[in-house]
């Protein structure tokens, strides 16, 4: 299966940026579609982005308008570009991928592997 590789979290005021990035390895990247998730303290798991291997993209509502996901399969990297970032937005990023993925209802089977993640903390 798909290795995954979470990087580019870091502390950052309100209103600044991070671009994070997962690198993966396998060759099920490229007609995978891709997803980031969140995890606060004391919250659940949270999906807040997803892309098919088409380039199609869908967001939660509480991240449209700021965050951008995208992938370059060449690279075997699934990208989330934040801006905007929100203290609310503090949490442990994770990618995965889906199985089975329903871009018209934000939906889809994730794979049972999850990396370390990375450390979004926004302050102010």
């Amino acid at each position: 299966q798909v290795q995954l590789v979470e990087s580019g979290g870091g502390l950052v005021q309100a209103g600044g940026s991070l671009r994070l990035s997962c690198a993966a390895s396998g060759r099920s990247f490229s007609i995978n579609a891709m997803g980031w998730y969140r995890q606060a303290p004391g919250k659940q798991r949270e999906l807040v982005a997803a892309i098919t291997s088409g380039g199609s993209t869908n967001y939660a509502d509480s991240v449209k308008g700021r965050f951008t996901i995208s992938r370059d399969n060449a690279k075997k990297t699934v990208y989330l570009q934040m801006n905007s970032l929100k203290p609310e937005d503090t949490a442990v990023y994770y990618c995965n991928e889906f199985s089975h993925y329903y871009s018209d209802y934000f939906e889809g089977t994730p794979s049972d592997y999850w990396g370390q993640g990375t450390q979004v903390t926004v302050s102010s």
